[in-house]
């Protein structure tokens, strides 16, 4: 190997090794999975072989690295990225905005947001548009709306919410998760951020109602007098091929009692 192949192949079998490492599975186990052999797996992560085009790709598939860092690794390797970074707004997104604003209407008067990767908003409905209503206009005039900062930041929807401690603990938890899989430091800084964000001592509790039973954790909120509850239901693409298009997001929020389904339909259906 030349000198710029090895350096190639020494940042690249480092991260993959990172990435092996980080997902707990040995050098044996990630060689069945991707068809190759636990020697060369070891020369990989060691500098001694570059790795081919499609074996980063096979290695970061059972992985699970996401698709910004497949583009990443094959950098690191040599090779040209794989996968395009598309903006939304460029137009050969037409068609995938107009269904995904189509899925946004179809939901109502239920609310629904659309977010990236680190939870930046990216679209909404009425109905969450709805909820956001009577928020302080500098919160709704920040750009890019974060639905994170929204709803735990204490001008935000915090203090309505009544299981504030339990859906707090919630979404850190699933922050937390997906800074595990995805390794952002983007990420991280906004856990950090809200997570430091304070807590009133006397955060109101919330007895759940025992004539409804909840088959997932809700959120409980206060919304013009009323007490609505929502759970929370998060769908994404499937196969993408496309960096933006893979970290997107859809977040529905299913009314979780009938209470719930009644205002909802008489105030925006």
């Amino acid at each position: 190997m030349t000198t710029a192949t090895r350096k190639n192949a020494s940042e690249v079998g480092r991260l993959l090794r990172g990435w092996r490492e980080q997902r707990r599975v040995s050098q044996l186990e990630l060689a069945l999975r991707a068809d190759s052999s636990a020697r060369h797996i070891s020369f990989v992560e060691t500098g001694r072989s570059r790795p081919s085009e499609e074996l980063i790709l096979r290695l970061a598939e059972h992985l699970d690295v996401p698709m910004r860092e497949r583009n990443s690794l094959l950098l690191a390797a040599g090779y040209a990225p794989r996968f395009t970074q598309t903006s939304l707004d460029d137009p050969s997104m037409g068609a995938l905005r107009d269904g995904l604003e189509r899925l946004l209407r179809g939901y109502e008067p239920y609310p629904a947001l659309i977010v990236d990767a680190t939870y930046n908003v990216v679209a909404t409905n009425r109905g969450l548009a709805a909820l956001m209503s009577s928020l302080p206009p500098e919160m709704l005039a920040a750009q890019p709306l974060n639905a994170m900062r929204l709803t735990l930041h204490p001008q935000g929807l915090a203090p309505r919410i009544r299981n504030l401690r339990e859906w707090r603990g919630h979404l850190l938890a699933q922050m937390e998760r997906q800074i595990a899989l995805a390794r952002s430091a983007e990420l991280r800084a906004l856990y950090e951020e809200v997570a430091a964000y304070p807590v009133p001592q006397e955060a109101p509790g919330h007895e759940p109602d025992e004539a409804v039973p909840y088959f997932a954790l809700p959120m409980v909120i206060e919304h013009d007098g009323h007490v609505l509850s929502f759970v929370s239901s998060i769908s994404t693409f499937n196969t993408p091929m496309d960096v933006t298009v893979a970290e997107l997001a859809i977040e529905t929020l299913l009314p979780a009692d009938p209470a719930t389904v009644k205002y909802l339909r008489s105030e925006l259906g």
